[in-house]
């Protein structure tokens, strides 16, 4: 099986690093897999970084008549038996391309995130009409999937995001690290969100929170892990200078890490404060490492979390509630070791990546038989 995948993306988020994890998996298993990518963007530059093949493109905006060319000329020289994308954007390229080269192979496209526009009009039913088959991240991504595309519901699975249960395993972590690294002592309680600095993940009400918090304890340190994407400095240094007017000097800025295992185990509570999510990747990683959380109720979040037993939900952007709920959590030693240890196994049973690729690699043959 020879596959080509697609993730037109300048970004650097969950949507592009998902797209490598499923790579990576696929190239273990022994399946030729390739990448179509943006030229020079940073999935571009992870991608070489790992050994990966990879066809850079330049694109910007949707129609692209010599990028299409270039592409159906690829895919037609590489003997691809399946293209497989994490955009839709991806369509406007690929399928024009595919029909260019009258090519038959099966299309995948995994639905990402939600959108709010209906394509459901000639065009959209034009590229639509040729996606094989559609992953669903989250039960609300499906929801979206059937309401605003022309996708017939029955080309649609629900194929959550994996996570290597393995590699996000605190018997494997290194727990000390990060607390001596930022001088936590082992008395004191360590919380922490894990997210890029990008409006509606919840900066706000994290820091909010940790100002009310500090006010009834003097035992806790915040941490936030995770740099700005593209073009979002600005609301980064917006949330650093809101630290500061709160006075919150027990709160870390981290910046990008690579050691997410070890970071994760270095925290007592897992905050994810979310406005809207597709599913969560971060949230789920939380679970893998037997992590208490309070996260926001929204969206694919519930998809994740079960709340009072592998996590407290807090209403979305409601810091009262976030103070709350983390406060119960603060309070109760017994509740988080039960929450962590529930959590684990949640995620160790549904968000496994092995099941998530078996599942994915028995879809890939059924359709190439069919």
């Amino acid at each position: 099986m020879k596959i080509l995948y697609s993730c037109l993306s300048k970004s650097w988020g969950g949507m592009e690093m998902i797209t490598l994890t499923f790579v990576r998996e696929l190239l273990k298993r022994n399946i030729s897999v390739e990448l179509l990518c943006i030229k020079e963007s940073r999935i571009h530059v992870e991608a070489c970084t790992s050994g990966i093949i990879t066809h850079p493109i330049k694109a910007s905006g949707y129609i692209h008549p010599l990028t299409i060319t270039k592409v159906g000329y690829l895919i037609k020289k590489g003997k691809f038996d399946l293209i497989h994308t994490q955009a839709s954007k991806d369509l406007w390229i690929l399928v024009p391309a595919l029909k260019l080269i009258q090519s038959k192979i099966p299309l995948f496209l995994t639905k990402q995130v939600g959108s709010f526009i209906v394509k459901k009009d000639l065009l959209h039913r034009y590229l639509y009409n040729r996606v094989t088959k559609a992953f669903a991240i989250s039960r609300v991504i499906k929801k979206n999937l059937v309401e605003t595309t022309p996708l017939d519901e029955q080309k649609i699975e629900l194929v959550f995001n994996g996570i290597g249960t393995n590699k996000f395993n605190p018997e494997n972590a290194d727990r000390k690290k990060l607390r001596n690294e930022f001088t936590v002592a082992d008395n004191e309680l360590l919380i922490g969100m894990l997210a890029r600095f990008s409006p509606g993940k919840g900066h706000e009400e994290f820091l909010t929170a940790a100002k009310v918090l500090n006010e009834r304890h003097d035992n806790l340190k915040f941490i936030i892990v995770g740099e700005a994407s593209r073009g979002e400095d600005e609301y980064a240094n917006s949330i650093k200078k809101l630290s500061q007017e709160f006075n919150l000097n027990n709160v870390f800025f981290t910046g990008y890490r690579s050691d997410t295992v070890d970071i994760l185990s270095a925290m007592d509570i897992f905050v994810f404060p979310s406005h809207a999510e597709a599913f969560g990747i971060a949230l789920a990683e939380a679970h893998s490492m037997r992590l208490p959380s309070v996260c926001s109720n929204s969206d694919g979040v519930l998809d994740i979390a079960v709340d009072g037993e592998t996590a407290l939900i807090f209403e979305t952007k409601n810091t009262d509630d976030l103070s709350a709920k983390l406060e119960h959590l603060i309070n109760n030693p017994q509740l988080r070791k039960q929450l962590g240890i529930n959590a684990r196994k949640r995620a160790v049973e549904l968000f496994d990546l092995n099941v998530i690729m078996n599942t994915t690699i028995e879809l890939y043959k059924k359709s190439l038989k069919e």
